[in-house]
């Protein structure tokens, strides 16, 4: 059984091979549009990437992973619901539980209460978009929807930013 079948309704037989098959028809597509597409959650979709593009993390290992995070300067945070793809880049901040929540706050455009008991399970995701090979920590609740998302950035060139790529590829080593 997979992390979806265990935290989020089950997607239909049917629907999981149209998913497969979007896949395998655009493996650089965008996981919440396939998703929608098809009518299943984000999880789904990505749980049926293959398995080198994915790395499964404990969601007890948020806030650890976080203070990691922490430490790599300049990230790209994305939010992506149906209604808006929210950019931004900045720094996270190093954070602390209260009153229920991850408390981020700092010198950051990224601040904030992050419902951290929410998350169900976190991923590195190692993947090909749009052409370019593309590297991300993706935070997922229980309803297989994607909370947000840290981005390894981007120089000038639009080429991945060496120091974060290393960086992330040691989360893959550590963290899994």
């Amino acid at each position: 059984m997979s992390l979806t079948e265990t935290l989020a309704p089950a997607a239909s037989a049917d629907a999981m091979e149209k998913v497969r098959a979007a896949l395998a028809a655009k493996p650089d597509g965008v996981i919440e549009v396939v998703a929608r597409e098809h009518g299943v959650s984000t999880l789904a979709v990505l749980e049926a990437t293959p398995d080198e593009q994915r790395r499964f993390i404990a969601a007890e290992r948020f806030e650890a992973l976080w203070q990691e995070l922490s430490s790599w300067g300049t990230v790209l945070f994305i939010v992506h619901t149906p209604d808006i793809v929210l950019e931004c880049e900045g720094s996270l901040p190093v954070g602390s539980f209260g009153h229920g929540y991850y408390n981020i706050h700092g010198d950051s455009p990224i601040g904030g209460h992050i419902k951290a008991g929410n998350c169900t399970a976190i991923y590195l995701v190692d993947r090909q978009f749009h052409g370019r090979r593309s590297c991300s920590v993706q935070f997922f609740n229980g309803a297989g929807e994607a909370m947000f998302k840290v981005f390894v950035r981007r120089d000038e060139a639009r080429e991945l930013l060496t120091d974060q790529v290393e960086r992330f590829e040691a989360l893959q080593r550590s963290f899994t």
